[in-house]
């Protein structure tokens, strides 16, 4: 369920203009910026480009791109 929540000029104007470069709604914007640092918060050790690649790869395994690497014995 949608719920209003009040954000800053500020941050809805940076959220306007990155959710026109990568083609989202600007809430979609705010909640993909609130999952990164979510994730990010959770994974202090972990750098950001890293985690993000991690939630590419997600996705392109959604999409049938690639194969999951399956951990266990080696070649």
């Amino acid at each position: 369920m949608p719920t209003a929540v009040k954000i800053s000029d500020e941050l809805f104007q940076k959220a306007k203009i990155k959710s026109r470069v990568f083609k989202r709604s600007i809430a979609g914007q705010v909640e993909y910026w609130a999952k990164i640092g979510q994730l990010v918060e959770e994974n202090p050790d972990m750098p950001l480009p890293f985690i993000q690649d991690i939630l590419v790869g997600r996705e392109q395994i959604k999409a049938g791109q690639g194969t999951p690497y399956v951990f266990g014995p080696g070649l």
